[in-house]
């Protein structure tokens, strides 16, 4: 039986169908938003993985090019890996969905979003995270749902619902919402410098269309849902949890409050686990998991415990204080710029690359083929954590913050007419202690001033954390690791000294009010200020001078109609001017020539070129061409791009000359005149340069002709 539910959102439908498609999988819906479809499907294993305490969740999200009626590119001609696009829209709908299954839960679960119809105007990222609540409500899959999702837009002061492709460009705000019928449970997006009062508005304005689509996903559910299966849950031996907590605790306890440092912590944890392994192994033989667990949950309990009582934090500081910071800059010569950002454990370098129009990337999905002039890319090595690992690919992780870290920057980058270069910024880690996304961000300012970008403003990010007990709740301030491993909130917040520019939040509870919500963002601006204030006394502003490495960027302009001139038959023309001057160029459709050299000779030829395509000979004129073909009575000399005059074999020297060949070679480079101007045609003189007052004679010139150029010196050389 096929069921459809829909509701009017912000003008727009969107309905849910199920029933019609998929119908093995545990739940499986189609979701729509004008002509955006897709189809979301839930499926979970009957039994649970052995020797696991987490849930095995997976979430996929991916694009069929034929939904916008594409055929991918490349020799295959199918879809391969996840883009990044499907990777961040996969992290959306995964984030929000997992703090809302039952503790406990342990069958390997995946839900698969698929994109079938792309209308090109409503993005599927938001009503595919709203498909996999509805299939997991409807499936007899454990989850405490619905949540729904929903993206939020400004445009001249008015928020819009879920906003269209070309409505997001317009707007000052992009802030991907999800929540519950009560409270939000995640939120990512960027902003153009909004105030934090602004941001809570755009929420709660979010927060009333979630409420609205929740109550559709309960309609259906109340039509079609399946019981929720029972499970098992993890089954803890009271004896052995008992014993160990009583031989731990002690020595846990003293860890918590004394040791300060993440290496300290790491061996003090290693030598209890040790010790309780074997106190125990006699009497509750292969624990070694168990016993973790037991020792890591107290862990738990004793710093939450340790912040809401006492306002005392594993490093020692108070809920609000920051780490300590330094900051360094232009610490790799070879780079357009560099900097060293290092707070607490902590440590981001990064680097600044300057390139041209070709360095964009192109990005090819369901939309309309489109490029972007800058990038930021942040990787995560395993020494940055003190662990080994394999070097592979990049991962969700690394995509996930390197998008984050890149959105900051969207509102203060130049823009290309300003500032015409393509710009990559890449963030290595070397040392992670928590907020390695917000240290991206503060490294990825200073090397973007040391490398003489003129952002508007600069740019830093720190992360909030969250302790909620009961009623009682404290927001920490710039949080560690363990702070949000044993947290309750993960949000980033970045930004300028005028506003908000970026933000991301993960909750582990069912959802957090607006009034945490505001106190976070408070603090986080606090915060935001001081580290601002750090960075000013390092670099206060963009350099004014590029790197001597870094390439120089002259734009001139071309009629429209030039601009075939300029490239040439297949190319031939502009590559013959690469070659001979040095210089990358690049040609807009508008007729916007954009020269790339590291010397100003490079640019400068390759500019004299460009402009001698279109200069029409003078006469009296001089100019340096080249030879390019000989006859029995002359030369021809090319003097400008496609432009030949002839040399007679009387004006090449004022000796007589018996054959031309005993003077030039074709491919020769000569200086000549210009005498003449017949119907374009042009007469050349090569005397007329090398004697200007004709009525001097050459010295040593008693014969009658001469296999060599005289080496009189020629005048008036331009």
């Amino acid at each position: 039986m096929i069921i459809s539910k829909s509701i009017e959102i912000d003008g727009k439908v969107l309905s849910i169908e199920t029933g019609r498609y998929a119908k093995q999988a545990n739940g499986a819906v189609m979701v729509r938003l004008g002509d955006t479809m897709v189809l979301v499907t839930a499926v979970a294993t009957d039994e649970p993985v052995e020797g696991i305490d987490f849930l095995p969740l997976s979430v996929e999200y991916r694009e069929r090019t034929s939904a916008a009626g594409k055929i991918p590119g490349g020799f295959i001609k199918r879809e391969g890996r996840p883009s990044e696009k499907e990777i961040l829209s996969s992290r959306l709908i995964d984030r929000p969905i997992r703090p809302m299954f039952p503790e406990g839960f342990r069958c390997e679960t995946q839900i698969i979003a698929t994109v079938f119809s792309a209308d090109q105007e409503n993005d599927a990222d938001v009503i595919a995270a709203i498909g996999a609540s509805a299939a997991l409500c409807i499936s007899d899959i454990p989850f405490d749902g619905p949540i729904a999702e929903v993206r939020v837009g400004r445009i001249d002061g008015v928020f819009i619902l879920n906003p269209t492709y070309k409505e997001i460009t317009q707007s000052d705000i992009n802030i991907t919402v999800a929540g519950t019928e009560d409270s939000i449970v995640m939120v990512e997006g960027e902003s153009n410098e909004i105030s934090e009062t602004e941001m809570v508005e755009a929420l709660k304005f979010a927060h009333e269309g979630i409420k609205k689509i929740v109550q559709l996903q309960k309609e259906l559910v109340k039509e079609c849902g399946k019981a929720k299966r029972s499970f098992d849950k993890l089954i803890k031996d009271e004896n052995l949890l008992k014993e160990v907590s009583e031989f731990v605790y002690d020595e846990v306890y003293k860890c918590v409050h004394t040791v300060q440092t993440k290496d300290e912590r790491k061996e003090w944890n290693k030598r209890i686990l040790e010790s309780a392994i074997n106190n125990f192994s006699e009497k509750y033989p292969e624990s070694e998991n168990a016993i973790k667990e037991i020792i890591h949950d107290i862990e738990k309990q004793i710093m939450r415990k340790m912040i809401i009582e006492e306002g005392k934090r594993l490093d020692g500081r108070s809920v609000d204080d920051i780490r300590k910071i330094t900051c360094e800059v232009g610490l790799l010569p070879r780079t357009h710029g560099s900097s060293l950002f290092t707070r607490g454990e902590t440590q981001s370098l990064s680097t600044v690359t300057l390139g041209t129009k070709v360095d964009e990337q192109i990005i090819d999905g369901l939309m309309p083929e489109q490029s972007k002039r800058f990038m930021l890319h942040y990787n995560f090595p395993p020494f940055s954590t003190g662990e080994v690992g394999k070097i592979t690919g990049i991962g969700r992780r690394e995509i996930g913050h390197g998008n984050l870290a890149e959105r900051s920057f969207l509102s203060v980058i130049p823009s290309e007419k300003d500032f015409p270069y393509t710009l990559r910024v890449v963030s290595d880690i070397l040392e992670s202690n928590g907020s390695s996304s917000m240290a991206t961000v503060c490294a990825g300012t200073l090397a973007l001033m040391d490398a003489g970008v003129p952002i508007k403003k600069p740019v830093a990010g720190i992360a909030m954390g969250l302790i909620k007990e009961g009623d009682k709740v404290v927001v920490l301030t710039d949080i560690l690791g363990q702070e949000d491993h044993f947290g309750d909130m993960d949000f980033k917040v970045t930004g300028t000294r005028d506003g908000i520019t970026a933000f991301q939040m993960d909750i582990k509870i069912k959802g957090i009010s607006f009034e945490i919500f505001a106190n976070a963002l408070e603090k986080a601006k606090i915060g935001r200020f001081k580290i601002l204030d750090i960075m000013n006394e390092t670099i206060s502003e963009p350099r004014k001078e590029l790197s001597p490495y870094a390439p120089r960027l002259t734009t001139m302009t071309v009629k429209v109609d030039q601009i075939g001139t300029v490239i040439g038959p297949g190319g031939k023309m502009i590559r013959h001017i690469v070659q001979e001057s040095g210089a990358d160029i690049n040609i807009e459709d508008d007729g916007t020539v954009v020269i790339a050299a590291v010397s100003a000779e490079a640019s400068n030829k390759a500019k004299e070129m460009i402009n001698n395509l279109f200069e029409v000979p003078q006469v009296g004129k001089i100019y340096k061409g080249k030879v390019k073909r000989l006859t029995d009575f002359g030369a021809f000399v090319e003097i400008l791009p496609n432009k030949e005059g002839l040399l007679h074999i009387s004006q090449i020297d004022v000796n007589r000359i018996a054959k031309v060949e005993d003077v030039l070679k074709v491919g020769d480079e000569i200086e000549v005149k210009v005498i003449s101007v017949e119907d374009d045609r042009y007469a050349l003189s090569r005397k007329a340069v090398l004697y200007p007052d004709l009525n001097e004679k050459p010295r040593n010139s008693n014969s009658n002709s001469s296999s060599k150029p005289h080496s009189k010196k020629p005048h008036n050389k331009k």
